[in-house]
């Protein structure tokens, strides 16, 4: 090969690149399949201005491990002083996805510069003399006094917003970077409207955080045609599919009762409860809780909006938790409240808080022959959707209301809900949310909403 062969070959189409690789006798095709500049898409590779914070704020399958595990390797290779931080959400996610992935620091790794892995330690070591080390943005406090030159941290906008951690586990970060010449930091994340990544982004401005966007779509040629083409059929037109996939960043309607930074705020992370079957999983997650309702807001037909269907409990402290959205769309009358009754017994709910209005006593009786002993208990709105749900809204605003986990379809719904009674969510009707207010109107704002001990 000349020695201008990378420049001539960067000049070629893929398809003609993918050709002359072909070419190559099996030990330069190894060689040079490690060679990331030459397969990276240009928005994988680092930025070329003098920045010290690179965010990649992208959709899901964009190529962001990659490219950050890529940058790591290129770091440890060319700095033998490098002292790199790993953050991801949790220990776990830093081992499973940022090390151990398929697309993680391991993998792209080639034999003769592989890091030695020792999980126990928690650390890297190259044969160069670089090292990493992992952290977990949960435990802020990790990050304080531990000095590095370098940072990865992946999927920021999933890191635990309670207390603020988040962002303490960013600033513990940026206080140790102080090593080398040029620290610098690289996060990954799908794009969410959590505080801290508005805060990088609003940085973007002043020069030191290069923003890299992009979505699903750019790396469609190394995704399986299956699942690109289930992607666009599933989440194409809807909300949930411009965050997740085309990486957008979802912004707040004026006058929306709920906005998604309060959101962020109110999630926690469910307990790891693999190998459990759905109703040990519920019980688990549910223990210590005084009371569990499941509001459900019924569809005028089979063939209208969907049926909501949110459980919720409230605990000795007064403080409620979703903790799941089983609505269903485009459902018969049968199939809902088989739904609804399935729901109950799996949550252990002590009532059933279904609206009224449309149907009125045909919605008990097609809950009692979904299950004649289901606690039903019917409630008649006399006031809009918006109005009804403003006491609830202030209920979070004051910190009162958990989410376990994300539930990006009512979640939207929440958001689209605006002072003065409009809608301007995804759907007609706002059902699911309207099936949350009902439950936690029952939980913390009704006559029945004091917390009482559950029978054994």
């Amino acid at each position: 090969m000349g020695a201008d062969w990378l420049g001539d070959l960067l000049k070629l189409a893929p398809e003609a690149r993918l050709d002359w690789y072909a070419s190559l006798s099996k030990g330069d095709a190894h060689a040079i399949a490690r060679y990331w500049p030459l397969w990276a898409r240009a928005e994988q590779m680092p930025p070329t201005s003098d920045w010290h914070t690179w965010l990649i704020c992208a959709g899901r399958g964009f190529g962001k491990t990659r490219a950050g595990a890529e940058w790591v390797r290129m770091l440890a290779r060319t700095d033998r002083h490098a002292r790199i931080a790993l953050v991801g959400a949790s220990l776990a996610e830093v081992r499973s996805v940022m090390i151990e992935g398929e697309s993680g620091i391991l993998a792209v790794s080639p034999p003769d510069y592989a890091p030695q892995w020792e999980p126990s330690l928690r650390r890297l070591s190259w044969p160069g003399g670089a090292r990493g080390y992992c952290y977990s943005a949960a435990e802020p406090e990790s990050l304080r006094g531990p000095q590095h030159s370098h940072a990865w941290c992946d999927e920021i906008a999933k890191w635990d917003n309670a207390g603020e951690r988040a962002t303490a586990a960013w600033d513990n970060l940026q206080m140790g970077l102080r090593l080398g010449g040029h620290p610098r930091v690289a996060a990954t994340t799908t794009p969410r409207a959590v505080p801290l990544v508005r805060r990088l982004l609003e940085e973007a401005e002043t020069g030191d955080v290069a923003v890299t966007r992009g979505t699903t779509w750019d790396n469609e040629g190394n995704l399986p045609t299956r699942f690109v083409n289930r992607m666009r059929r599933q989440f194409g037109s809807t909300t949930l599919g411009r965050q997740e996939l085309d990486g957008e960043l979802l912004t707040d309607i004026e006058g929306a009762l709920w906005t998604r930074a309060m959101l962020e705020m109110c999630r926690t992370t469910p307990p790891l409860l693999q190998g459990m079957g759905s109703g040990e999983r519920a019980a688990t997650e549910t223990n210590g809780l005084t009371r569990i309702v499941i509001g459900v807001d019924p569809p005028a037909s089979a063939h209208g909006d969907a049926c909501g269907i949110v459980v919720c409990g409230i605990d000795d402290e007064a403080l409620a938790t979703v903790f799941a959205d089983e609505s269903l769309e485009r459902a018969s009358p049968e199939k809902w409240a088989r739904a609804v009754a399935r729901a109950a017994e799996k949550w252990e709910a002590d009532r059933v808080i279904a609206e009224a209005n449309q149907g009125g006593a045909m919605v008990e009786s097609v809950l009692r022959a979904a299950d004649v002993s289901l606690p039903v208990k019917l409630v008649h709105a006399s006031r809009g959707k918006a109005a009804r749900a403003e006491p609830v809204a202030a209920l979070y605003e004051a910190g009162r209301v958990h989410h376990a986990g994300l539930f990006a379809k009512l979640e939207d719904q929440l958001c689209g809900l605006t002072i003065g009674g409009g809608y301007e969510g995804p759907g007609r009707s706002p059902d699911r949310a309207d099936a949350l207010v009902w439950a936690l109107t029952e939980l913390m704002l009704g006559r029945s909403g004091r917390p009482r001990v559950r029978g054994m």
